[in-house]
């Protein structure tokens, strides 16, 4: 009898824990989040070659026309919109976990100046090159 239980506990708390973990993911990746604000930020891989820098953003599904890259001193900016409704066929959402909407990753920069020497968007990942100035 006992061996049920501590199973049905187990199984209660995962279920709990899943529910959790489902809202704190609707809390920050809303879809028409009000205002202008981004409501997603993409992940980010930084990584150096000698003097120059290379970010590589993941983007599934986003079109080069739909955001832009800014650099400022001491940062880059990525921002943007990936629209809702993929085009995935007839059917009901059973799961949503790829965001939507609205987005910015500001990534701080080294000390020093840069430019931006390469932009490739392949893959689902944006490449840029940063270029350290003399």
């Amino acid at each position: 009898m006992r061996h049920r239980v501590a199973r049905a506990w187990m199984l209660a708390e995962a279920i709990e824990l899943l529910h959790r973990s489902e809202r704190l993911q609707r809390q920050f990746f809303q879809i028409g989040q009000p205002g202008q604000s981004p409501c997603w930020e993409p992940p980010v891989d930084i990584y150096q070659h000698g003097p120059d820098l290379g970010l590589l953003i993941a983007l599934p599904g986003v079109a080069p026309e739909r955001f832009e890259v800014i650099l400022e001193p001491g940062a880059i900016v990525v921002r943007g919109e990936r629209p809702f409704g993929a085009d995935i066929g007839p059917g009901a959402i059973v799961r949503m976990e790829i965001p939507y909407g609205r987005f910015e990753r500001r990534i701080r920069l080294p000390e020093g100046s840069f430019r931006l020497s390469e932009m490739l968007l392949e893959n689902g990942c944006l490449k840029l090159t940063l270029e350290r100035l003399p």
